[in-house]
């Protein structure tokens, strides 16, 4: 303290009007104390604000740190993102190729079991069609030849009768009896 009393007293003593003999320079006195008072308050500042200063220049300095090592970390997870989904892509086509080319394989294969079950069924039909026709034509030449002798008979009898007379009827009656009776003794 006893350093700021003097310095008052001397500013205080000296109390007269200030000439100064260059107008760029100012007088020795005000010089010697000018820089004395800047030294303090220089010193004073660099004892308490120093710290605070240098500690927000270091946070600063950690904190732009910080975000460069967040930026290069999401950038390096965006292309490892990008290679990622770009290989997803080319997963993607080639699986979609395959797909195509089982699905093709596929219809492939049902097309020719349906050709195949298809021409089987066929002959199958074509082999009953077959044998429905040779039992329909055994039935109707079987219906044909029934019609024809019932005809031929009816034609014959009729032919018969119309061509007997009484005396040959009674004939054949009496002839037939006498079969039928030396069939029965016997």
């Amino acid at each position: 303290m006893n350093v700021f009393a003097r310095i008052a007293i001397i500013a205080a003593e000296d109390g007269g009007e200030f000439h100064a003999e260059s107008t760029w320079w100012p007088e020795g006195s005000e010089l010697l104390w000018g820089t004395i008072s800047f030294v303090i308050i220089l010193a004073v500042m660099i004892k308490f604000a120093g710290p605070a200063i240098k500690k927000g220049m270091q946070a600063r300095t950690d904190r732009i740190a910080k975000e460069i090592d967040t930026a290069a970390r999401s950038r390096a997870d965006a292309e490892a993102l990008a290679s990622r989904i770009t290989a997803d892509l080319r997963d993607v086509d080639a699986e979609r190729a395959r797909l195509l080319q089982e699905a093709e394989q596929t219809a492939s294969r049902v097309r020719a079991e349906g050709v195949a079950r298809n021409d089987a069924e066929v002959v199958e039909l074509e082999a009953r069609a077959d044998a429905d026709l040779a039992a329909l034509g055994g039935r109707v030449n079987q219906e044909l030849q029934d019609q024809v002798a019932r005809w031929s008979a009816e034609a014959a009898e009729r032919i018969v009768v119309s061509r007997l007379d009484p005396s040959v009827q009674a004939d054949l009656v009496e002839a037939f009896i006498a079969h039928v009776g030396s069939n029965g003794r016997a």
